[in-house]
């Protein structure tokens, strides 16, 4: 059975939405009767052959970005003439209950169509059965946020024979924008198929002795019941082998009007990195952060030097919804760089160490010969004004820096659980 992968289409948790990756150039016209079928649905509605042309040019170049379906809708992003791409979208009428039930029912009465079905391949008896799935002339809607008038224009063109080529590959495709997702279809199915086949009189109930050359024999067996109900069960299977680490997302086309691609990769990122930690450890890193501790833990992992102008954005836009300036922000990545959360709550967050570690600092640096350091809290600081130290409540000593009189420290070095050397690292540490 050649069912798709992840590695060719994303699908939803509820199956129904599934997104396909953008197609390098090279990828030709349909091959199969379907595949052609619904490029000629659009043809039949277009006064304009080169508008056609013009579009499966396009798709043949590798100008459709990744292709999303849901029921009745397909959507794209084409790239054009322009450095924007233009949004694309085809319409088709996902079927009604009463057509699904009468589908369902062709398909249950003829067990080979769901056999194709799952060997991608769509018989011509069950596309143009009680339910037609494939759309007639007129049925398939285009529609572009390009300037072009004429619908379709060259953008929906490039679409449709796109997805044409889905099509061809998997024709459940065509079956999620009739309205019902793979998963759910072959368990309704296969319910269906057992539900005929255990009912009186079909050849499945024990009232009937007639011989069904379609039927297997039946084999011996015992109720599951009888197995768990007594004595020691089976040890359950050993978990399935942990990735090293999260896949890559997909890229994100950008659009007028659409969601910002830096912040979708950076959702996605994090989110697979969130996943994987926890299946990994059992434990969610990020639970229990703040909203302040977010948005600088999301900062965190853009660059810290020589930002881009979306990331320089993503820092604005962070800054802004945390209620902070982007100065404090840059500061709050630095400790966070250093510490995670707890360097990040060593900047933001002074308290009461307990006798122990930070009475005893003061005259081992004494003794290291540096400088008697003035204590407040947590912190010990230089008389000199431009040095400190943090006790974290991690245990480690952080490093900060400062303009002589100016109350304006923020984190170096590298923290350690030795005072003296995470004080002789500072600049000027030595004094």
């Amino acid at each position: 059975m050649n069912r798709p992968t992840a590695a060719r289409a994303r699908a939803s948790a509820d199956g129904l939405r599934r997104t396909f990756p953008a197609q390098p150039a090279g990828d030709g016209a349909a091959t199969t009767w379907w595949g052609r079928a619904w490029v000629s649905a659009l043809t039949a509605r277009s006064g304009d052959p080169g508008r056609l042309a013009r579009g499966s040019d396009l798709a043949t170049r590798g100008s459709v970005d990744a292709v999303t379906v849901t029921p009745g809708l397909v959507l794209a992003y084409v790239h054009g003439s322009r450095p924007r791409p233009y949004r694309a979208r085809l319409r088709v009428r996902p079927l009604t209950d009463d057509d699904w039930e009468r589908l369902l029912d062709h398909i249950a009465d003829h067990p080979a169509h769901l056999a194709a079905l799952l060997d991608r391949e769509l018989p011509p008896a069950l596309a143009e059965g009680p339910v037609p799935l494939l759309p007639g002339a007129g049925d398939l809607i285009p529609d572009c946020t390009c300037p072009d008038p004429v619908r379709p224009c060259k953008h929906a063109a490039a679409l449709c024979h796109r997805t044409a080529r889905l099509l061809d590959h998997d024709p459940f495709v065509l079956l999620l924008l009739r309205g019902r997702g793979e998963d759910d279809l072959i368990d309704t199915l296969t319910r269906l198929s057992v539900t005929r086949a255990c009912a009186p009189g079909t050849g499945g109930a024990p009232d009937t002795d007639a011989e069904d050359p379609y039927r297997p024999p039946a084999l011996p067996g015992v109720r599951a019941r009888d197995v768990l109900g007594a004595g020691p069960r089976p040890p359950l299977p050993p978990p399935p082998r942990l990735l090293d680490g999260p896949a890559a997302p997909p890229s994100y086309p950008s659009g007028h009007g659409g969601p910002d691609p830096l912040a979708l990769d950076q959702l996605a990122t994090q989110a697979a990195a969130r996943a994987h930690a926890l299946l990994a450890t059992g434990r969610d890193p990020l639970a229990g952060l703040g909203h302040w501790a977010d948005a600088v833990r999301i900062a965190a992992a853009r660059p810290g030097s020589g930002l881009t102008s979306a990331a320089r954005d993503l820092y604005a836009r962070l800054a802004r919804a945390a209620g902070r300036d982007v100065t404090g922000l840059h500061r709050a990545v630095a400790a966070w760089q250093l510490g995670g959360e707890a360097g990040l709550a060593a900047l933001e967050e002074p308290w009461d160490p307990p006798a122990g570690p930070f009475d005893r600092a003061r005259p081992t640096l004494l003794a290291a010969g540096h400088p008697r350091l003035r204590p407040e809290r947590n912190r010990l600081t230089h008389p000199a004004g431009d040095r400190q130290l943090r006790l974290g409540r991690d245990g480690l000593w952080y490093g900060y820096i400062s303009d002589p009189g100016r109350d304006d420290w923020w984190p170096t070095g590298v923290p350690g659980l030795d005072p003296v050397a995470v004080f002789g690292a500072l600049p000027g540490g030595g004094a």
